[in-house]
C-alpha cells in the first residue's frame, strides 16, 4: 500500500463526515474500490474530468481540514510515540505475563 493510499485512507477515516455523500460515494468507488475514472463516469452519467473534479476537490477539502486541525499529524506523532516507549519498555521489563499484558495494553492504544 502506497504512502498516498494510506495519507488518503486516513483522511476518509478522520474527516470523511465532511464530504457530500456524492463525494462519499466517488471516493469509495475510486480509491477503496479501484474502480476508474471512466467506470465511475458510466454508471453515473458524468464525464471522466467532472468525475476527476468531484474526487480532487473532495481531497483538497480534507487536506485544508488537516492543515488547519493537525488532527492526523497529532495523531501519527502519538502513535510513532508510543511505539518507541513501548519497544524500551520491552527490553527493560522481565519476560512475564504481567509485562506482555501491559505492553499488549500499549500496543492497542495505538
Amino acid at each position: 500500500m502506497g504512502e498516498d493510499t494510506i495519507d488518503r485512507a486516513l483522511l476518509l477515516d478522520f474527516y470523511g463526515e465532511l464530504l457530500t455523500e456524492k463525494q462519499r460515494r466517488y471516493w469509495d468507488l475510486h480509491w477503496n474500490e479501484d474502480y476508474s475514472l471512466a467506470e465511475i463516469a458510466e454508471s453515473e452519467g458524468l464525464s471522466r474530468q467532472g468525475v476527476w473534479d468531484i474526487l480532487r476537490r473532495a481531497e483538497q477539502n480534507l487536506r485544508e481540514v488537516e492543515q488547519k486541525t493537525g488532527l492526523i499529524r497529532r495523531f501519527l506523532d502519538r502513535r510513532d510515540e508510543i511505539e518507541e516507549i513501548r519497544r524500551e519498555l520491552s527490553e527493560l521489563l522481565p519476560d512475564d505475563e504481567r509485562s506482555r499484558a501491559l505492553l499488549a495494553r500499549l500496543h492497542g492504544l495505538m
